[in-house]
């Protein structure tokens, strides 16, 4: 693995991002009617490798709907703004019609509302309706409040994620969460990340998860490397 020094003694490891990785044809090509994209999440086959970002700005329950439709895994955000709010396009059209130098203050007040179990069971039950694969995302922090309200509403599959997500959540504000004994609580299979070393991803694996969310600040929505001045590789 290449090393750079980086200065006062350090060095470090060369990553890389999926821009810097071409896929070459080799000699043969295969016919598109002979692949199949499909893949497994437990016991549900979708034809679509796509699984969306649990995202507000990404993902409501409509386009998880239309996602679902088309094959692929819509994941909607549990502590969102569809969690928090009764008309949640209210609040999403008063933060894109807020000036940029207000921007941050209409934010915060929007997410200062709680989120509210009976909208997340809604909310739920919406996407369900559709008769597509329900999958709901919760932060570690909010995982052992919210995966029984989401796991009693229907929900599929759960998504446990975060920008960094390691096998025990530790927090001064009440008890650990270690994953491994938490999964083994739900009767849903549970997808965890992200994650972007090898050792996190082999203790993740070994919750009993299903899937493993791979990647830290790599996309252009991500403000890692402004913020840090260097990037997380996958």
């Amino acid at each position: 693995m290449a090393e750079v020094d980086i200065g006062m003694g350090k060095s470090a490891r060369v990553g890389y991002e999926l821009d810097d990785v071409a896929v070459v044809p080799s000699r043969r090509t295969r016919d598109t009617t002979d692949v199949d994209i499909s893949w497994q999440l437990e016991a549900f086959s979708l034809e679509l490798p796509l699984m969306t970002a649990p995202a507000d700005s990404v993902t409501s329950p409509q386009t998880a709907a239309l996602v679902g439709h088309l094959g692929g895994a819509g994941v909607l955000n549990l502590e969102g703004i569809f969690a928090r709010h009764d008309d949640p396009t209210a609040a999403i059209e008063k933060i894109l019609a807020a000036p940029d130098d207000e921007l941050h203050a209409v934010f915060r007040e929007v997410y200062s509302a709680p989120v509210r179990p009976e909208l997340v069971t809604g909310r739920i039950g919406e996407i369900g309706g559709a008769g597509v694969v329900v999958c709901g995302s919760v932060s570690p922090q909010k995982a052992a409040e919210l995966a029984p309200v989401a796991v009693a509403a229907g929900v599929d599959v759960l998504v446990i994620r975060g920008s960094v997500v390691s096998a025990e959540h530790v927090t001064r504000a009440g008890e650990a969460l270690d994953l491994k004994k938490f999964i083994r609580t739900l009767d849903v299979p549970v997808v965890i990340g992200g994650c972007a070393s090898y050792q996190t991803a082999l203790h993740l694996m070994r919750t009993g998860a299903v899937g493993i969310l791979v990647g830290v600040g790599t996309g252009e929505a991500s403000t890692t490397a402004n913020v840090l001045g260097l990037g997380v590789p996958l």
